[in-house]
């Protein structure tokens, strides 16, 4: 008999917390350690750094990157600390090794470095993930402060940008970049201006960042998630975290285990070895057109 993954179903309880938010403080806690998932060595030996890897869809990426055969970096906010630290013994449950790199993606010189450090710790970069980002809800494009719009363009674009030039000098043939785009880039949000727009520019730059590439045989491709249960939710409202995934089909948030797989098969050189520039949504059942 086919085992059926069982995830929590919405709603979920009230709950709100201060920006970023932190993983452990959420209740019920998001699963990311992919009970029927069993690794097959497709990314064996291979080095990943993975931006927002502390939480989240990162951290279910990188136990899953590990559970595969990587060793892997994540990049996170200091004041992400603890979330990281776990996240770090998870992958090594997994038999790798996890470089902790504390620092802010809106800064190309922290790119550089923390590029130049998982060389220095690994020896090489196989696999960039981009999944850092920042949102806020704002009723209308009125209450959105420039403060604001800039915060959410440089983390969530212009830092992927950043760790994307950082990294190309290392990158070799076969290497793999992945961006995190959105659901929200495909269709737009009322209540998500800036960061439907980050999202939307991430699709692009992917796509465009593909036919750049594809001479030196790197493939750029990335993962555009509908509602995930992340720190992402409570720390927008208790209102939103609540209804959290009611609306698509499948009638809760998807799970970061859940989105993770997707990530490893643009990663692994044995699955999508003839795709780029493409973007896979993970929906719950949602259509979408573009």
């Amino acid at each position: 008999m086919v085992k059926v993954q069982q995830e929590p179903k919405a709603p979920q309880p009230p709950q709100e917390q201060p920006k970023p938010g932190l993983e452990s403080k959420m209740t019920p806690r998001p699963r990311y350690e992919a009970p029927l998932y069993k690794g097959a060595d497709k990314l064996k030996d291979k080095v990943a750094l993975i931006t927002g890897g502390d939480s989240g869809i990162g951290r279910a990426v990188a136990v899953l990157f590990a559970r595969e055969g990587a060793d892997v970096a994540i990049v996170y906010l200091p004041q992400e600390q603890s979330d990281a630290e776990e996240t770090r013994a998870a992958v090594e449950k997994e038999g790798r090794r996890c470089l902790l790199l504390p620092g802010d993606v809106t800064q190309p010189k922290f790119c550089e470095q923390a590029v130049e450090r998982v060389v220095q710790e690994f020896g090489k970069l196989d696999v960039l993930v981009n999944n850092a980002a920042f949102q806020a809800e704002q009723k209308s494009v009125l209450d959105i402060s420039d403060e604001q719009f800039e915060q959410t363009f440089r983390t969530n674009i212009f830092g992927y940008f950043y760790m994307v030039k950082a990294a190309l000098k290392h990158l070799p043939e076969g290497g793999s970049i992945i961006n995190s785009g959105s659901i929200t880039g495909m269709r737009g949000s009322e209540e998500l201006i800036d960061y439907a727009a980050t999202k939307g520019a991430i699709h692009a730059f992917t796509k465009s960042l593909a036919q750049s590439l594809v001479e030196k045989k790197i493939r750029v491709n990335c993962v555009a998630p509908g509602p995930i249960w992340t720190p992402f939710i409570p720390s927008t409202s208790a209102e939103k975290a609540e209804q959290h995934g009611e609306g698509v089909p499948f009638k809760r948030p998807g799970q970061p285990e859940e989105v993770a797989p997707s990530y490893v098969f643009f990663a692994s050189e044995a699955d999508s070895s003839y795709i780029t520039g493409e973007v896979l949504s993970v929906l719950g059942g949602e259509q979408t057109t573009w």
